[in-house]
């Protein structure tokens, strides 16, 4: 009788961790992600009745389920342990449907560690139906608008092009910013410092700020903390030579000074999303690239004795929620690294000044396994990535946990001729949190010693000319944070839209900046003309909360994919005869075509942008490719179309063609030209008959598979007679054509 227990997770290195601290009770396989999905040659999803999804063996997986098989055969359990979230529930509900398994068993650990795993194994559970059918709600949504919605774009505006639910709503903001950015009109502004000096001959920098009068109301802000100040309003150079003038020969005298302390608070442990923006900003690291190496630190790296252990938990999360365990494990390593007096309450579980995003709140917040696992202590076994990950995600938690920095902050007024400068400065006293912080190296801002009525010597007066800056156009990092305060996707899919629309070729990275193209351009204007409501901010925001309650039980999947498909089947209903076909507008490149005078363009290739000619295809220039030999007619017209004969080089030699090409594609060798490699089957030989479909001239050709006959007014005229063995070189014996498959499905882009 079996006495082994089978655990079936998503991947093989978390396989390989498990079985390094499970021993030999268990048996430890990986499925390699999901292994049924819907058919990706049709559209899988049954409207008729009540969105059934076809779900299909992927191709490929047959091999890994009939292992698995095998294996729960052999074993006295399965235990079913897929990541712990909508994916990895439905990946378990399909291993359970494939393997008929009797009242699976589902265990989840949000850290591949030992006491987790061990922990797991206590508190086996069924599969969550409702966050299964939050995935098969969100799978038939998403299915539906590509395999919808993309066949029109491909005949509406390029073959290839798609549309998603999450993709297209990232795509608008891109593409919505971009014409703020148009739109926008500078405002002029001026500043005006006054350079100061104490009678120590210590010189400060002030800044103006308006008319003398009683001093605004000083807020705690972190600003104020920093020693920063506003530009104030001067609105012109007038304005700015008026003040310059009333202050010549000014006395400046100290009106007031203020200190006071100020506190700065830790922020929150990571989240997916503010991981990705840190990473981005400090490491470089493109939101795809953190996710692979997160990954790799969550399903466990070989640490010498310690074994394989996984540094981190979970990677995607929506919820700042630290466990007890991991709290009163993070302050007994601070209380004994640093000392009672860094000992702090937690970071507030909400951030200030924004309102509160929905979350699933399923999983901690990322935050290392081991507070005590230093980025020090493990830096032999990691990779470089690996290290400089792990040290943010590190740093963060402990910091998360750790008492606010301290500063003095002091600020003093000066008037002159009845108008008001400021200049302020700050001073750390405690470092707090900022003892681990990432980036936060800064010097301290020092303020000579000034008391009220004390008279300073102005030594210059500056002026400077400001303009109002348009909102930048989006980082990933900034694009992922957009997203997330929208409430617009998940922690699992911003990487991967962020990715896509600059695969897609929708919006293209310059200098870290992302940057609508014009096929981004074009299909976002498509799907905000024709289809407002898969591209509506608000509505998509509206629909992830209600995939959030369907997961909660609160609603069931069916009528929310209906409630949502209805209005969407009658526009795209409407669509199809009333969207107009959609021009990409290629932005003009400097200098005209040396070929025909037309402009220069920047088009999108398969391998990058390049600049050609506006009037392609009847003019094919392009920019740095190397010109052929020009054309040379040779006096003689072309026996098929009338046009001029001309002598061209090929790849394999000279050659004749016709001036027409291709339009015409006439070819002969050239006359003479010993050695010539062009190739046979270019040559078209006249046969003295015609074709009895368009009544031009059959000519003999030379094929793959040997000579045929055909009609020399191809691609226009495609008659060839019934092949035949014709005398010559390399004659071949008839080929029956195998029957053309119709399509099962739309085209997916």
């Amino acid at each position: 009788m079996p006495t082994r227990s089978l655990i079936i997770v998503e991947s093989p290195s978390k396989a390989r961790t498990l079985s390094k601290f499970l021993g030999d009770k268990y048996e430890v396989k990986a499925s390699m992600g999901h292994v049924v999905d819907l058919p990706k040659s049709k559209l899988g999803i049954d409207v008729e009745k009540d969105f059934s999804p076809d779900y299909t063996v992927i191709k490929g997986k047959e091999k890994q389920l009939s292992d698995l098989r095998a294996a729960a055969k052999k074993s006295s359990k399965v235990l079913l342990a897929a990541d712990p979230d909508r994916e990895g529930e439905a990946i378990a509900w399909h291993i359970a449907k494939q393997l008929k398994l009797r009242d699976p068993e589902r265990i989840v650990f949000r850290e591949v560690t030992k006491p987790a795993v061990e922990a797991a194994l206590q508190q086996p559970r069924p599969i969550d139906q409702n966050l299964v059918d939050a995935y098969q709600a969100r799978r038939a949504i998403d299915r539906l608008v590509g395999y919808k919605l993309s066949p029109l774009l491909w005949r509406k505006i390029r073959k290839g092009v798609s549309a998603g639910r999450v993709q297209s709503v990232a795509l608008r903001l891109v593409c919505d910013r971009e014409a703020e950015i148009e739109r926008f009109v500078p405002t002029e502004s001026w500043s005006l410092d006054a350079v100061l000096e104490t009678a120590d001959k210590i010189t400060v920098r002030a800044r103006y700020q308006g008319p003398a009068g009683p001093p605004p109301v000083r807020r705690a802000s972190k600003k104020v903390a920093d020693g920063e100040e506003p530009i104030a309003a001067l609105p012109d150079q007038a304005a700015t030579d008026r003040v310059i003038a009333e202050l010549k020969g000014a006395e400046y005298l100290v009106a007031a000074t203020e200190r006071r302390r100020v506190r700065r608070n830790p922020p929150q442990p990571y989240i997916t999303s503010t991981l990705q923006q840190d990473a981005s900003s400090q490491l470089r690291f493109s939101p795809t690239k953190t996710m692979r190496v997160a990954q790799q630190l969550y399903e466990g790296i070989e640490l010498g004795s310690e074994g394989a252990t996984g540094l981190i938990t979970y990677m995607r999360t929506d919820s700042t929620r630290l466990s007890a365990a991991a709290v009163e494990q993070a302050r007994g390593f601070i209380g004994a690294t640093y000392g009672k007096q860094y000992l702090g309450i937690g970071a507030g579980a909400r951030r200030k000044g924004k309102a509160p995003v929905p979350t699933q709140d399923a999983h901690e917040a990322i935050r290392p396994t081991a507070a005590g696992r230093t980025p020090d202590a493990v830096a032999g076994f990691l990779t470089s990535d690996q290290l400089r990950l792990y040290r943010l995600i590190w740093r963060r938690f402990v910091g998360s946990q750790m008492a606010p920095a301290e500063f003095d902050s002091t600020r003093v007024d000066v008037e002159a001729a009845g108008h008001r400068f400021r200049v302020t400065g700050s001073r750390l006293v405690f470092d707090g949190f900022l003892k681990v912080a990432a980036g936060e190296e800064r010097e301290d801002e020092l303020l000579p010693e000034m008391v009220e009525e004390q008279r300073l010597e102005c030594l210059e007066l500056l002026p400077e000319q400001h303009f109002t800056q348009p909102p930048p156009r989006f980082t990933e990092a900034s694009l992922v944070k957009e997203l997330e305060e929208r409430g617009i996707g998940r922690p699992s899919t911003y990487a991967p839209t962020v990715e896509l629309i600059q695969t897609r070729a929708y919006v293209r990275q310059l200098e870290r900046r992302l940057h609508p193209a014009p096929l981004g351009k074009a299909v976002n204007e498509a799907l905000t003309g024709q289809f407002p409501a898969v591209v509506d901010l608000g509505f998509t925001a509206e629909l992830e909360r209600r995939l959030d309650g369907i997961e909660t039980g609160e609603d069931a999947w069916v009528p929310v994919v209906r409630t949502w498909y209805e209005p969407f089947a009658k526009v795209l209903e409407q669509a199809q005869e009333s969207m107009p076909r959609v021009k990409i507008e290629a932005p003009r490149a400097d200098g005209e075509c040396p070929r025909c005078g037309a402009e220069l363009v920047v088009r999108s290739g398969r391998f990058g942008d390049f600049v050609g000619c506006s009037r392609y295809p009847e003019c094919d220039y392009i920019q740095g490719k190397e010109e052929r030999t020009p054309a040379e007619e040779i006096g003689e017209g072309c026996p098929q179309c009338g046009k001029p004969l001309v002598r061209r080089t090929g790849r394999r030699g000279p050659f004749i063609g016709c001036s027409g090409y291709p339009k015409c594609r006439y070819v002969r060798p050239e006359p003479g030209a010993e050695g010539s490699a062009t190739p046979a089957r270019q040559v078209a030989e006249a046969t003295g008959e015609k074709c009895p479909d368009c009544g031009q001239e059959l000519v003999k050709r030379m094929g793959r598979f040997g000579p045929f006959v055909s009609c020399s007014g191809y691609p226009k005229c495609r008659y060839r007679p019934p092949r035949v063995a014709i005398p010559g070189p390399a004659a071949k014996a008839p080929r029956t054509r195998r029957p053309v498959k119709e399509p099962k499905g739309q085209p997916v882009g």
